[in-house]
């Protein structure tokens, strides 16, 4: 199914954006000991089916708390595989609930009639309406995301996902697409857009590893590279080493952000801009 190939491309392409602040990239591990680039490669390919799984249980519905539940079920199912794969690496546990929401939008959004607004921001909308219904067979075990959610009082994936995410729609596919009409190289113009989301992220991975000091080191390291040009140029790079510096003394990494740039992937490639301005569904 071409959706879940692109949805796991996505997931791959992100992996090997170079050079990112502190996470996993060409480069090497950045701040994880248990995550490689191989890893992440057989994590993203193991939720392939995951993924097609999550599309078939999405083609015929509507948004509901029934439909909520069917894709929570694929999702737990898909997140054991992954960990199966990973010998118990937690490497795209977030991109699962990410990227697995737009997969089930874009399937939906595909069975709909042209709509007069944007395609990206109607399977956003979309995934944010089942995002919205409860998950009653959530496991009644803490998770890291949950505890930090409940110390910092941020909203984390959860909410990105039930706001529409706007850290994609709003910050990172604007940046993406930005930069590249700039000239930028794609590689760059996709770390660009990583740093512009990590901007105003209020990370739960950054949050959980070293708390505030990790969140606010990050916002500021990241706006600092894109106002002296971003990571092409040679003040950005020197910016992006200094970020990079103090994630790594802090042993964190966005990787939060870095899902969002996933989906931000996902999206550009599933709903490229068209000729007029607007944009396009690929045929799933």
């Amino acid at each position: 199914m071409r959706l879940a190939r692109f949805a796991t491309d996505a997931l791959i392409e992100e992996a090997h954006a170079t050079p990112k602040p502190a996470l996993v990239d060409r480069r090497g591990n950045g701040a994880h000991r248990d995550l490689s680039l191989a890893v992440m490669e057989r994590s993203a390919y193991s939720l392939e089916p995951t993924f097609a799984a999550l599309a078939r249980a999405s083609q015929g519905k509507r948004p509901s708390a029934a439909l909520r539940a069917d894709l929570a079920a694929i999702g737990r199912d898909g997140e054991a595989v992954m960990m199966h794969a990973t010998q118990g690496s937690n490497a795209h546990r977030g991109a699962i609930w990410i990227v697995g929401l737009l997969v089930a939008g874009a399937t939906i959004a595909s069975e709909l009639a042209q709509p007069p607004v944007p395609v990206a921001d109607v399977l956003c909308s979309i995934g944010a309406q089942i995002a919205c219904f409860p998950d009653h067979g959530a496991p009644l075990v803490a998770t890291h995301g949950s505890r930090v959610r409940a110390r910092y009082g941020v909203g984390g994936a959860r909410r990105e996902a039930q706001e529409g995410f706007p850290h994609v729609l709003r910050v990172g596919l604007p940046a993406l697409r930005a930069a590249r009409h700039r000239g930028m190289a794609e590689h760059a113009a996709r770390i660009d857009a990583l740093l512009a989301i990590m901007t105003t992220l209020d990370d739960t991975c950054l949050l959980h590893r070293a708390g505030v000091p990790a969140l606010s080191a990050a916002k500021h390291g990241a706006r600092e590279v894109l106002s002296l040009g971003g990571i092409s140029t040679p003040s950005g790079q020197a910016a992006f080493e200094r970020l990079e510096s103090r994630l790594l003394a802090l042993n964190a990494s966005p990787g939060g952000a870095a899902d969002l740039l996933a989906a931000t992937l996902f999206i550009d490639r599933l709903a490229p801009p068209s000729a007029d301005g607007g944009t396009t569904l690929w045929s799933i």
